[in-house]
């Protein structure tokens, strides 16, 4: 004999106690009643059991439309963070790639920073993690989400004929080299900035304000003595005010581009660091600068670290035809000859030190209780 399922109701109609059921055995079907005046009785139980079961069938619709966007949103990230000269890996083991650091790996302003200068760990991140570009190219790379046949873009342009509208941040920084190497970050945004936010007031603003508050944090996770030296165990910078950037907007997009190269000693430090490129991990993680209390405590951004790069790795890119670029400038022979005597022989050189002011403005102070390295 078959399994028996049995769906029973005690109800009371008109005044009458009665028990309905249905028993299903070996797929026939059973009607069980006290007297056949109690039908009735059968019906509303079948009316309520089919209106209860249409409503979790219209759940478990919704739930699965629900997963499947998900599904789709986090499909198209994966393929971008996939698609990169260098592999996304476990950030605790990626050498010649890169990963995402927990955020508590670096030091924000907390809540009451005006007051204590205390700091607190920088916690989740504003922004999903979307992909990292290692590449180099005849001229410098710049303006790269405007490149419609860059990969990025390409990921963008069909999310959004798909009617779907993500925002993209990317950070390029532009290494002085005669290679022209970048090292470009990707983050994306999974909804709309709230209105009023730092990262609204940063994407509506002017060029002033975001020169002003756009802060890069750098940790030397692992390196020769050399290079940590030089950079320090944590350097903070506010990238405007110390280097020249250039900001392209689109309507679903921003790109920083930073040119390392327009600060002396920025230059000579990264000319250092990338001749032990290979045996670096370095962290960065990129924010917006609170000013003022209302504004704390911070949020991060984003992060990326990467690991042990290869300069034979880098992806070439190619330029769009129609851009003209200016050769990215390197550090005279010189300069970085008397440079690196300095940082081996401190005190000792003959060459003039270069001067810690740059071409776009002062060093930017956090607070003479820091213990942390800033760079032009």
């Amino acid at each position: 004999m078959g399994k028996l399922i049995r769906l029973e109701k005690i109800t009371t109609l008109f005044g009458l106690r009665a028990r309905c059921g249905l028993v299903l055995a070996d797929g026939a079907v059973d009607l069980c009643l006290d007297s056949l005046g109690h039908l009735i009785l059968l019906c509303h139980w079948l009316i309520g059991f089919a209106l209860s079961s249409i409503s979790v069938v219209e759940e478990l619709i919704e739930k699965k439309m629900t997963s499947s966007d998900d599904e789709a949103e986090h499909q198209w990230i994966e393929n971008v963070k996939s698609g990169g000269a260098v592999l996304c890996q476990p950030p605790e083991n990626c050498p010649n790639g890169w990963g995402t650091p927990a955020g508590d790996k670096f030091m924000v302003r907390g809540p009451d920073y005006f007051i204590t200068k205390a700091k607190i760990p920088g916690g989740e991140y504003l922004l999903k993690p979307l992909g990292f570009d290692w590449i180099r190219g005849p001229t410098k790379i710049c303006e790269v989400l405007k490149n419609k046949n860059h990969r990025v873009r390409k990921a963008i342009d069909e999310e959004v004929s798909h009617g779907n509208q993500p925002f993209v941040w990317a950070f390029n920084l532009q290494l002085p080299s005669k290679e022209n190497y970048s090292a470009v970050f990707y983050f994306v945004s999974p909804k709309p900035a709230p209105e009023g936010s730092l990262m609204d007031q940063f994407l509506k603003g002017d060029d002033a304000f975001r020169k002003s508050r756009l802060k890069l944090i750098a940790n030397v996770v692992k390196g020769p003595w050399i290079v940590r030296t030089a950079v320090g165990e944590q350097a903070i910078c506010i990238l405007g005010r110390a280097l020249s950037c250039k900001y392209v907007q689109g309507s679903n997009f921003i790109e920083v581009d930073v040119d390392i190269g327009s600060s002396i000693v920025a230059n000579a430090i990264v000319h250092l660091a990338f001749g032990y490129v290979t045996t670096l991990t370095v962290d960065l993680a990129f924010l917006i600068e609170s000013q003022a209390e209302s504004e704390l405590p911070e949020r991060l951004l984003g992060a990326v670290r990467f690991s042990e790069l290869s300069p034979g790795s880098a992806g070439v890119y190619e330029v769009p035809s129609e851009e003209q670029q200016e050769s990215a400038p390197f550090l005279p022979t010189r300069l970085w000859q008397g440079f690196s005597q300095l940082l081996q022989n401190p005190g000792n050189s003959r060459e003039t030190p270069p001067s810690s002011q740059n071409t776009n403005g002062n060093l930017h102070e956090e607070g003479a209780d820091e213990n942390t390295n800033r760079y032009p």
